[in-house]
């Protein structure tokens, strides 16, 4: 298995894609998808762009959807919830496909929609992503950050390197792609016992901390809390592995 690490979708190599990309939007869309299908929601369904969302959603009956939009870490007015792991409740989703977009994982997935495998990954579900790759032992993996509006985001490299970190620790099997492995392994080896403080350093941390999300950074710093791994069953759409 040979392993990459990209920051953001822009830094990607053109025309090529891995055996299995591994999409991460630590807060909060891939926290958000994995709870949601922890507390069984049907699926979930990811846009890049609200409108397209909104077309798709409406051949839905009401009591069969729910629609999550998020800009800015805030919720888009008409849906029925922001991006927030907190609101995906088993009484809310059991049954329901929860179509949504966010600012940035959305955009992540649809760069990687046509890979061979899909999954995504947070901090909350980084046991069920590990244990996937080590059974399905893929040839090419991306571990893929959704960053911040193109940019760098600490906390998406982070928990890439806390699944490379659990990939390559005691195994010979794995061969390192470029030095953004080495680095992200680096970056999780320095923050692993506090996650939450690195959560509340980063920028998208205190951009949500403004929005009085500081539940929600508590939830997306537990490791490995939820048993969960999302997988896309086709181009957008995710189920519980």
């Amino acid at each position: 298995m040979q392993l990459f690490v990209y920051h953001t979708p822009e830094l990607t190599p053109a025309e090529t894609l891995p055996d299995c990309a591994v999409v991460i939007d630590v807060l909060r869309a891939t926290t958000t998808i994995a709870t949601a299908l922890n507390a069984g929601a049907e699926s979930v369904q990811a846009f890049s762009d609200m409108t397209t969302l909104m077309e798709v959603s409406d051949a839905w009956l009401p009591e069969n959807r729910l629609r999550a939009g998020e800009r800015g870490g805030a919720k888009v007015e008409g849906c029925d919830l922001g991006n927030s792991p907190l609101d995906c409740t088993p009484e809310l989703m059991g049954g329901k496909r929860l179509f949504i977009s966010t600012t940035n994982g959305t955009r992540a997935l649809q760069r990687v929609e046509e890979s061979a495998d899909v999954i995504t990954a947070a901090i909350i579900n980084r046991g069920s992503a590990v244990k996937y790759l080590l059974d399905k032992k893929p040839e090419t993996v991306w571990l893929l950050g959704s960053g911040w509006e193109g940019g760098y985001s600490l906390e998406d490299t982070c928990c890439a390197g806390a699944i490379a970190h659990a990939l390559t620790t005691g195994s010979d099997e794995i061969t390192i792609g470029n030095d953004e492995v080495l680095a992200s392994i680096a970056l999780y080896s320095q923050w692993k016992d506090d996650l939450l403080k690195m959560f509340h350093s980063c920028s998208h941390g205190q951009r949500l901390l403004r929005l009085h999300c500081d539940e929600d950074l508590k939830y997306c710093a537990q490791i490995d809390s939820v048993n969960i791994l999302p997988i896309q069953k086709e181009p957008g759409i995710l189920v519980k592995y």
